[in-house]
């Protein structure tokens, strides 16, 4: 597998600001975005690995994950069975969405992995596609049939999942294709993003017992993988590049990215840089926001 060496150069973008509010709050007006590695498959599920200072993604079709520093680069960090969406869990493992898998993952700094969650009721998962968690370590993770290639699923549904203490139950049933997931830094409410027929951000109440009630409200916006801040701010990956919304859904602007986002995450040593995961290309943007880390997070 080739991959290109490590890209410095740096991109200005004309940032797209909307009217009724400020994205210089977010990120300064002359912006740069740089291109950190490029000649991949498909990208996603970027995640920040405070330990080793690295970003870890997903290229979904050559079943590997990658991992970018600024010493090192670009390289495979190791493969997989088409990773997906990627997080840390509260004590710094790594867990991953796997399409081919039909699983969720968790491994250790080691390399151990175990299976945290691939059937219900001995029926197949469909193909789990990007996960958040809570402080309590409870696991929210979506399962549409993107990886399934048209072929029929076992499990009846394309559902939001829970993973806890005792196994894994289904939370929200009424999305069409649900994708990227995340919660606000108080844990109060959870953001879906569906990317079939809904095409829109679900706001819910988090829930401790079953299952999620009617939508708060709407974000009118057909997105991929998203992350939070820490004023509750969510960056949407979408047509033309992030998009940011308040923590109710009013738009905050857009910073334009060279190709179609599909995912990003904060990172860096402030936590005040976006990395993102953008078709062939990983790329990042220097922030005056901070990323929200989960709470009861140990790194």
């Amino acid at each position: 597998m080739k991959h290109t060496l490590p890209l410095v150069f740096a991109l200005s973008l004309t940032l797209a600001i909307q009217s009724w509010a400020d994205l210089s709050k977010i990120v300064p007006p002359d912006v740069r975005v740089e291109k950190l590695g490029g000649g991949m498959k498909f990208t996603e599920g970027p995640v920040w690995i405070p330990s080793r200072k690295m970003v870890v993604f997903s290229d979904i079709p050559n079943s590997v994950l990658m991992q970018w520093t600024r010493g090192g680069g670009l390289k495979e960090y190791r493969k997989v069975q088409q990773s997906n969406g990627n997080i840390l869990d509260l004590e710094g493992n790594l867990l991953t969405c796997q399409h081919a898998g039909r699983n969720v993952i968790r491994a250790n700094p080691e390399g151990k992995v175990t299976v945290l969650a691939d059937n219900f009721g001995g029926k197949k998962l469909n193909s789990p596609n990007d996960l958040a968690i809570l402080s309590n370590g409870q696991i929210w993770f979506t399962d549409p049939s993107y990886g399934l290639r048209g072929k029929p699923g076992e499990i009846g549904g394309k559902w939001v999942w829970r993973i806890g203490k005792t196994g894994i139950d289904v939370l929200y049933k009424d999305h069409d294709m649900p994708n990227g997931i995340a919660f606000s830094p108080d844990e109060k409410r959870a953001y879906i993003a569906d990317t079939g027929k809904v095409g829109k951000i679900r706001a819910f109440d988090v829930v401790e017992e079953g299952m999620l009630g009617a939508p708060l409200f709407e974000i009118d916006i057909r997105c991929d993988g998203m992350c939070i801040d820490t004023k509750g701010n969510i960056y949407t990956t979408s047509r033309g590049g992030i998009h940011v919304f308040d923590k109710d859904g009013r738009k905050i602007g857009v910073i334009e990215t060279p190709e179609h986002p599909a995912n990003v995450c904060f990172g860096g040593d402030n936590y005040d840089t976006l990395f993102i995961t953008a078709r062939t290309s990983l790329y990042s943007v220097k922030t005056l926001a901070r990323g929200a880390k989960p709470r009861g997070a140990k790194w």
